[in-house]
């Protein structure tokens, strides 16, 4: 009797090791697979090529796109929705950032801006749609990752669109180039700095706004917040708008990275990304997880994969370790205590 009873003083916020284990699982995940990657990493003149800087940097790298799409998902799933349309417009902003500058010869910051507030203006339509007409949002988003890819398509004519670099007509500024460049002496992608700036401003936004505190409330119980005050429409519809904005960004990052555009891009993304959010803590009913924890999340599928093609793992079985942590991560929410926030 006596254990029993100790049980709900471990699982209190800061009350013991089940409520640390619980609260940072996807950090110490991470631990585990970085050193699980470390022992099994293969040898190249005595190194280990897992450790190499390049490896390393490249890991985020890789990361990086679906690192942007799952900052804006968890916001989304910490309401207690879900954005499956996510993919589909990095791959509309793919295109239109290619076209804006190759075919439009749009300035750079003009091509930008334009991309970035069509995937802002989409979420906030999607979110508009789900808090105006009651529509589930798993519903609105599946009907919007279609008219996005549709879109896409009819905006590129159903081609992937080559971006090219010089200063004639057709062609981009060498300076959208920079997207695919590292920087700090050749060492570290821009993408994994975009990604990592990102992250540390929502991280940010979620601990010291007061609109972090009414996206938790509506996660944790939407009527009861409606009743407290908060804008709960205003704060969805904003929510939303943020997560096509990331969507957008991360398609600008991808047609850099490619110096390509193609309306098919992204296709599978929204489910790396929710991916990323699941592992990294975030529960998909809403009110409980961080910013932090999908980072790591993304980190560990990154390691993970990472690793699994230094060894030469077939894919298939790389789908199917990935597909186990994933259902490993849930059912860890499942026994997570709720005094653990």
């Amino acid at each position: 009797m006596t254990k029993v009873a100790a049980l709900p003083d471990l699982a209190r916020p800061g009350g013991g090791l089940l409520a640390t284990l619980f609260r940072f699982q996807s950090l110490f995940g991470l631990v585990l697979v970085f050193i699980a990657a470390v022992v099994y990493s293969p040898s190249k003149n005595g190194e280990l090529v897992f450790l190499d800087s390049g490896n390393l940097f490249n890991v985020v790298r890789s990361m990086s796109e679906i690192g942007i799409l799952a900052v804006g998902m968890t916001l989304v799933i910490l309401i207690g929705g879900i954005d499956l349309s996510v993919g589909s417009v990095l791959g509309l902003a793919s295109v239109g950032v290619a076209v804006l500058l190759t075919e439009n010869d749009l300035g750079l910051v003009p091509a930008v801006a334009l991309v970035l507030a069509i995937g802002l203006g989409f979420g906030l339509l999607q979110g508009f749609a789900i808090t105006s007409f009651g529509i589930q949002a798993f519903i609105v988003t599946l009907a919007g990752m279609q008219i996005a890819r549709g879109l896409a398509r009819i905006w590129s004519g159903g081609q992937g669109v080559s971006i090219t670099y010089g200063e004639g007509p057709g062609q981009a500024p060498e300076t959208f180039s920079l997207l695919g460049e590292r920087t700090f002496n050749g060492l570290v992608p821009i993408p994994a700095l975009i990604f990592l700036v990102v992250a540390a401003l929502a991280v940010v936004l979620l601990r010291v706004s007061a609109f972090s505190r009414h996206i938790y409330a509506i996660g944790g119980n939407e009527k009861a917040a409606r009743l407290s005050g908060v804008p709960v429409k205003r704060v969805k519809i904003i929510v939303f708008g943020l997560c096509g904005l990331l969507a957008a960004l991360a398609g600008i990052v991808h047609a850099g990275q490619l110096n390509f555009g193609g309306p098919n891009d992204g296709a599978m993304y929204e489910l790396d990304a929710i991916a990323a959010v699941v592992i990294g803590g975030t529960s998909l009913m809403g009110g409980r997880g961080s910013v932090v924890g999908t980072v790591a999340g993304a980190l560990l599928v990154g390691v993970l994969r990472n690793i699994l093609g230094l060894n030469n793992v077939d894919s298939n079985v790389q789908l199917l370790v990935i597909g186990l942590v994933i259902v490993l991560a849930a059912g860890l929410q499942r026994l997570r205590p709720a005094s653990v926030s």
